[in-house]
C-alpha cells in the first residue's frame, strides 16, 4: 500500500491520526494510506516529542536496514527504506539524512523529496520543506502530495495564504475527485473562514 498521507498535526505529529493532515509518500509496499483533515495543521512547538518512541519492530527494521545501508551503500532502495523507516518511527533527522542519501544516488524522485520535506518541516525547517516540495513540483507538476503540502507549508508556517490558496485550487483543478482535494477544499472554507467574520 503506497502512504499518500501519514502525518497528523493537532499537537504533534501522529501516524494515521484524524485530527490533522500532513502529506507524505512513499515508495513502502507496506505503509499507511489514511487521509483525515481537520483545520490547518499546526508543528508542534520544537523539543516536542513527536509521538510514541519506536516500536520494537520498528527498531528492528531500523538496524535491519542499516546493516543493508552499510553492506551496500549504493543501494538505493535500502536508503529510501531506511528514511521510510525513520519517518514512521517519528525520528525526523535520521529520515531526513537517509532520504539524503537516497537523493544523492537519484535525485528526480518527487516522492522521496516529498517525504523529505514533511520530515523538514517536522524539524521546523518550513524554507527548506517548501524547497523540496517545489522540487518535487519541477518534476512532475501534476504530484498531488507536494502540491497540497506547499499549501500546507504556506498556510500554516509562512502566512502565506494566496499562495497557499493557489496551491490548493491548482490541487482541485488537477485532481477534482482526489482526497487531497477534498481536503484542500475544506482547508480553503477554513482559510476563508476568518475573511467572512
Amino acid at each position: 500500500m503506497e502512504r499518500n498521507l501519514v502525518l497528523a498535526l493537532a499537537g504533534g505529529f501522529v501516524v494515521g491520526a484524524a485530527l490533522g493532515y500532513f502529506v507524505g509518500v512513499s515508495t513502502a509496499p507496506d505503509a499507511a494510506s489514511t487521509v483525515i483533515a481537520a483545520g490547518i495543521p499546526q508543528a508542534p512547538p520544537v523539543g516536542t516529542t513527536l509521538g510514541a518512541p519506536p516500536s520494537v519492530m520498528q527498531q528492528q527494521a531500523i538496524a535491519e536496514l542499516q546493516r543493508a545501508t552499510l553492506q551496500d551503500p549504493k543501494n538505493r532502495q535500502a536508503w529510501v527504506s531506511l528514511g521510510n523507516a525513520y519517518f514512521d518511527a517519528h525520528q525526523p533527522r535520521q529520515s531526513v539524512d537517509a532520504y539524503a542519501k537516497a537523493l544523492a544516488l537519484k535525485g528526480d524522485d518527487p516522492d522521496v523529496l516529498t517525504d523529505q520535506g514533511v520530515m523538514y518541516r517536522e524539524l521546523h525547517e518550513p524554507q527548506k520543506a517548501l524547497a523540496n516540495f517545489q522540487a518535487a513540483q519541477k518534476l512532475d507538476p501534476k504530484h498531488l502530495q507536494s502540491l497540497y503540502n506547499m499549501g500546507i507549508v504556506y498556510a500554516s508556517d509562512l502566512n502565506k495564504p494566496a499562495e497557499a490558496e493557489a496551491a490548493w485550487r491548482k490541487v482541485i483543478a488537477l485532481a477534482p475527485g482526489s482526497q487531497q482535494a477534498t481536503q484542500a477544499k475544506k482547508l480553503l472554507a477554513d482559510l476563508e473562514a476568518p475573511a467572512r467574520h
